[in-house]
């Protein structure tokens, strides 16, 4: 099927004014003013033609940390959370995810999340994976991280890989130097990111590990990726610094009101502060963190209940960026498509132009809220319906 999205402004994620995309297969064909394909094609070929005067065309979202398989566990086997289904992605633009284990790498193993990935990939979703989980020595497939990440097409890097947080192995310095290398030249072997996903936890210990590696090996910042850097205002601070090192920060989208009371900043507040501070566009991402717990303790400390990450939180927080903190459309869908899509060195991702996958996103104008999402050329919401949705939904 040929695809013909007529008459939409384009942020591909920069802003390219009123365009044509045509669409072939799973690939952006063409991208051009009055885009006429009569002659080109025969009387047999189908064509659909959409018109979308009136509505913007974005890059399907690219997100870094999706707990596809659950998460969660802390509070005992009955807070194991679900694991995620197709639709909890495509409703919310979301057309790449990129799988990932966390405190609990026991009943949770490898092998399942690479069999989720793979399932989702079938349904429609282009999915990408982090070998490892929260513990060093990192949980494998292979027995080491550089062949993980070598041999098996989904791994891209290893990851979350926790720090400053009680439930992480305590890593020392020499132990997130070691990781970090096998990933790198992994990365280097198989022409992958081998990037280093990194929990970063509320102890006072922040980032100190990450800038001991950087500064005292030759291991670069940008090997490192670390996630819920809107924890609270100092952590925020300390990723403004750690971006002036060169290195990246990613902040979470999934919150609840506990959360935000005890201080953590709003995903998209977080991203306005930043470019505030002069921090690019290019070195700032945000993360759903889908399908992992979000626990609500009570005044003693007392888990009372448990809420679970939702991954359609990433297109909430680039809608509130853009709505609330009058943030740029181009800077705010940056964070969520080209900005993830190329730390993670996932060139066909996170963009609209000619050669790229055919992952967009058609929204009104003013309110941002989502008509059509297409994964890979495959129309998956249709007037903000899931019209595609996963083998048991």
């Amino acid at each position: 099927m040929i695809k013909l999205i007529k008459n939409a402004d384009v942020y591909g994620p920069q802003a390219l004014g009123k365009q044509d995309v045509l669409l072939c297969d799973n690939k952006i064909a063409a991208i051009g003013q009055n885009i006429d394909i009569s002659a080109q094609v025969d009387s047999h070929s189908a064509v659909e033609v959409i018109e979308a005067e009136g509505k913007i065309l974005l890059p399907g979202l690219v997100d870094s940390l999706v707990h596809i398989t659950g998460g969660g566990g802390e509070g005992g086997f009955a807070t194991r959370t679900p694991e995620m289904q197709l639709t909890d992605a495509t409703k919310g633009g979301v057309t790449t995810v990129i799988g990932a284990l966390g405190t609990d790498a026991t009943t949770r193993t490898l092998p399942d999340l690479l069999a989720k990935a793979r399932g989702l990939e079938e349904e429609g979703l282009s999915t990408y994976c982090y070998t490892g989980s929260y513990q060093l020595p990192a949980r494998t497939i292979t027995a080491n991280v550089n062949d993980d990440i070598v041999l098996i097409d989904k791994f891209i890097g290893v990851g979350e890989v926790a720090i400053a947080d009680h439930r992480s192995s305590q890593p020392t310095m020499q132990d997130i130097a070691h990781v970090a290398s096998e990933a790198r030249v992994g990365g280097m072997l198989s022409g992958k990111a081998g990037i280093v996903s990194i929990h970063v936890g509320d102890s006072q210990y922040q980032l100190s590990l990450l800038k001991e590696v950087a500064t005292q090996t030759d291991i670069p910042a940008q090997q490192f990726y670390p996630t819920h850097m809107n924890r609270n205002q100092s952590l925020l601070d300390a990723g403004v610094e750690w971006t002036q090192m060169g290195g990246y920060i990613d902040f979470t989208a999934s919150t609840n009101e506990q959360f935000i009371e005890e201080g953590e900043i709003p995903a998209a507040g977080a991203v306005a502060y930043g470019l505030k501070q002069g921090v690019p566009a290019a070195q700032m991402t945000m993360s759903s963190d889908g399908n992992a717990s979000l626990p609500v303790f009570d005044e003693k400390g007392q888990l009372v209940g448990l809420e679970v990450g939702q991954v359609s939180s990433l297109y909430a927080a680039f809608t509130e960026a853009v709505l609330k903190y009058k943030v740029s459309i181009c800077d705010a869908i940056s964070t969520v498509t080209r900005s993830p899509a190329d730390i993670l060195r996932l060139s066909h991702k996170g963009r609209i132009q000619v050669g790229a996958d055919a992952d967009l996103i058609l929204a009104e104008a003013d309110s941002l809220k989502i008509d059509s999402v297409w994964a890979k050329g495959r129309r998956m919401v249709e007037q903000g319906q899931c019209v595609v949705k996963g083998t048991f939904e």
